[in-house]
């Protein structure tokens, strides 16, 4: 005889549902009693399309590719400045696209998120979307083949373009864009490793590589592309591509068998980020790979702060000794309210951290823990249940009351951003897995390109002009929408020649 079935019925599964949601919406009162003010939900609005004509609909589609390019052609005159000074290795007298051209072209295959290559050979060279392009980038007189972009990548210096990217933000910073962001009055700059490509064979020298099944009788080796990224993090989310790092083979050790690794990464591109940006205050987070003597030695050369994340086993010494000294210093605790979260602080200043052959060398840290709990309606029930995380983190500077919150939630919790960005670029339309080409200068040079598209679209998303516009689509949402407006006869082209002629101020919301 079987067992009768345990499974819940359509009527039980609504009275649930209902249950949860009065649950949820009594923890929301309950919160709001207590000072707590929720925020507004930022997921897509669910609703038909408020267009209500043909007329009304165009408007709005040339309002928003004209915006959206609007922000790149703003950066125009630095950006083909620097383009024509890049040095092109080809024949002049067989050259049908300027350096620049090709370039930009590049740059808006990533706005547009295109896939590959051989989808924006197809989809932008249509006579549609074609005519459109010129109507906003006059330059082009005609669409090269994807084939000529990526020729031209294997043969320049596409760290150039590199340095485009990084003197483009220059000009964001020396224009106060982010002065209302700024952490202690730094600029705050999260550091994180990443896989971009893996293969089974070797496609290229620089590769790295890894071995399965050792000590079988058939190891399996694996050849892959590490990047160490580094982005500006500002709270609530925004994060803004900033430089890149590869590893490479060849700055590994072979002597002794030792490959390029993410700290290697690190002190070299330290040494860039310094030359960039000598005088600039910068505050580093950093997860818990970082937190070791060299690297805090390194950013206390260069003037820079730091927020580095500690675990437990890294630093076994100072996390004994913050655990001894902070229950002989009741004063430095401090409790509060983040959001819907009680945290509880407690942090210990001076602790001497010896490092180096003999640990003869030492750095004066600052540790501090925040241990947080908050409520929550569980998953598929109605219970209420109490949920804890706890965070440690290495300062560089001196803790107490009043830059806690700036420092841990403000700063160092932004870390994810970081995270939460490179996820884009894989996931949300840019194929940063995507090798585009197996020349190693040329795929270097599609990433470049990349992270250029990123960021303008980054800087469309939180433009006061297009931010409405993305709330009601969201972000990809967004480029698709631009992206259907090229492909159909919508573009005024003496409206849009008058509003891209129009002054344009970038502001950020």
């Amino acid at each position: 005889m079987s067992k009768p079935s345990r499974r819940a019925n359509r009527e039980q599964l609504k009275a649930l549902r209902k249950e949860k949601k009065r649950v949820e919406k009594s923890l929301r009162e309950e919160l709001i009693v207590k000072g707590f003010t929720p925020r507004s939900h930022a997921t897509i609005t669910n609703h038909k399309c408020s267009y209500k004509s043909v007329e009304e609909e165009c408007t709005a589609r040339n309002d928003a590719l004209s915006d959206q390019m609007q922000i790149m052609r703003s950066r125009f005159p630095l950006l083909l400045s620097r383009l024509s000074k890049i040095e092109d290795p080809r024949n002049p007298k067989k050259i049908k696209y300027q350096l620049t051209v090709l370039m930009i072209y590049g740059i808006l295959t990533f706005i547009f998120h295109m896939s590959s290559c051989r989808e924006a050979n197809r989809e932008m060279t249509r006579p549609m979307f074609e005519e459109n392009l010129k109507i906003l980038f006059p330059e082009f007189e005609d669409l090269p083949h994807h084939d000529t972009l990526k020729r031209l990548l294997s043969k320049i210096d596409v760290m150039e373009l590199e340095n485009i990217h990084i003197e483009l933000i220059r000009q964001l910073i020396r224009k106060k864009k982010f002065r209302r962001y700024l952490i202690d009055n730094c600029y705050p700059i999260a550091v994180d490793g990443t896989q971009k490509i893996k293969r089974d064979w070797l496609w290229a020298e620089e590769c790295l590589e890894r071995t399965f099944n050792k000590g079988e009788e058939e190891e399996l080796s694996q050849y892959y592309v590490y990047v160490l990224e580094v982005n500006l993090a500002f709270r609530d989310g925004m994060t803004i591509p900033f430089m890149s790092e590869f590893l490479s083979y060849k700055e590994g050790d072979s002597c002794k068998s030792k490959q390029d690794c993410e700290l290697k990464a690190f002190y070299r591109l330290a040494h860039r980020l310094k030359k960039a940006f000598p005088a600039l205050p910068i505050i580093l987070f950093m997860d818990g790979l970082y937190a070791k003597g060299p690297v805090m030695e390194i950013c206390r050369k260069n003037k820079w702060q730091f927020m580095i994340v500690l675990k437990d086993k890294p630093l076994p010494s100072v996390m004994r000794e913050f655990d001894a000294i902070s229950q002989l210093e009741p004063r430095n605790r401090s409790t509060g309210k983040w959001g819907k979260r009680k945290q509880q602080f407690r942090w210990v200043n001076d602790i001497e951290y010896f490092f180096g052959p003999n640990e003869k060398q030492m750095q004066i840290v600052h540790v501090v823990e925040c241990s947080e709990t908050w409520q929550e309606v569980k998953k598929g029930g109605t219970e209420v249940v109490e949920e804890s995380s706890r965070h440690v983190w290495l300062s560089s500077e001196p803790l107490e009351k009043k830059n806690l919150h700036e420092r841990c939630n403000l700063g160092a919790r932004s870390r994810w951003t970081i995270e939460e960005g490179i996820l884009v670029e894989k996931h949300h339309g840019y194929h940063y897995e995507h090798c585009f080409s197996y020349d190693w200068n040329a795929m270097k040079g599609y990433h470049y390109l990349m992270r250029l598209g990123h960021l303008f679209n980054t800087l469309g998303r939180y433009s006061v002009r297009i931010a409405k516009v993305i709330r009601d689509t969201g972000v990809r949402g967004f480029i698709i929408f631009i992206r259907q407006t090229m492909t159909g006869p919508w573009l005024n082209k003496e409206y849009i020649s008058k509003r891209m002629s129009a002054p344009f101020q970038l502001r950020l919301i």
